[in-house]
């Protein structure tokens, strides 16, 4: 399927590695030109070289923490008038809430839910003025089904999605649409644990481990950052501007609902 996004422009954060780098891949294959993003300078620039020489868009480097406003505001700066935002950025680490004191609380509300409506801010009025606009928003299966120890990303990304839900109806008629893509268990960095990167996975551990993860999942699967990736570029296609204010569980059928 032809998007019809090919040349727009697109700011995708914290997409160096996992499910940004998936919908980083996807939109380079609809043909769109890339603002990428990640902590790690390094591992940034290898992602951006490797979707260059399969792609061939244009892509444009920002390393540092999408949550500092300094990075925000050169974001902005390589691309003022995106029309594509994908907002993405790590949760919490896993923590009892008895542990978590008002800075970490602070942090953690400040990445998942303050930096993207921030993001959102800067860039929504010029796509409204462009009659063309797709924001898409990475949180969690965790809005739906909140995790113990994870309470705090909970918190925060369903904060965020009560905060657009509003504002996503306001610009629905200049064509500019905010949804929400809540990954379950997709297969991730995030889901090994703490491990040393430089390190492989035993082959046979990773099959085990991942077999475990799937076991309740009714597709009997961890998902992929490719299969990601093609969910994002859709809701950011010229197809999907009827579909806003919504949010779009990619689980495999973990979340169980009629409606």
């Amino acid at each position: 399927m032809d998007l019809g996004i090919r040349g727009r422009k697109a700011i995708v954060c914290a997409s160096s590695k996992g499910l940004g780098k998936g919908c980083a891949l996807a939109l380079a294959e609809a043909g769109v030109n890339l603002v990428v993003n990640g902590r790690d300078a390094a591992v940034l620039a290898r992602t951006a070289e490797e979707i260059r020489a399969k792609f061939g868009v244009d892509i444009i480097e920002i390393a540092g923490d999408v949550a500092d406003p300094a990075v925000q505001k050169t974001l902005l700066s390589a691309c003022p008038d995106p029309d594509i935002l994908v907002n993405n950025n790590a949760g919490p680490p896993f923590r009892d809430f008895r542990e978590l004191d008002r800075a970490a609380i602070l942090k953690g509300v400040t990445n998942n839910m303050v930096t993207p409506f921030e993001l959102i801010q800067a860039v929504v009025d010029g796509m409204a003025a462009r009659n063309f606009g797709r924001i898409v928003n990475i949180t969690s299966l965790s809005v739906y089904m909140p995790i113990p120890g994870l309470d705090l990303s909970s918190a925060a990304r369903a904060g965020l999605t009560s905060f657009l839900s509003g504002v996503a109806r306001t610009v629905a008629d200049k064509n500019v649409t905010i949804n929400n893509m809540l990954p379950g268990k997709l297969d991730t960095d995030r889901l090994r644990g703490p491990h040393d990167p430089n390190v492989p996975e035993d082959p046979e551990a990773a099959r085990a481990r991942k077999e475990q993860l799937a076991s309740n999942i009714p597709a009997k699967r961890l998902g992929t950052l490719e299969e990601f990736g093609q969910i994002c570029a859709f809701l950011c296609s010229v197809h999907a501007g009827y579909l806003t204010g919504q949010n779009i569980p990619v689980d495999g059928g973990l979340y169980v609902s009629a409606f």
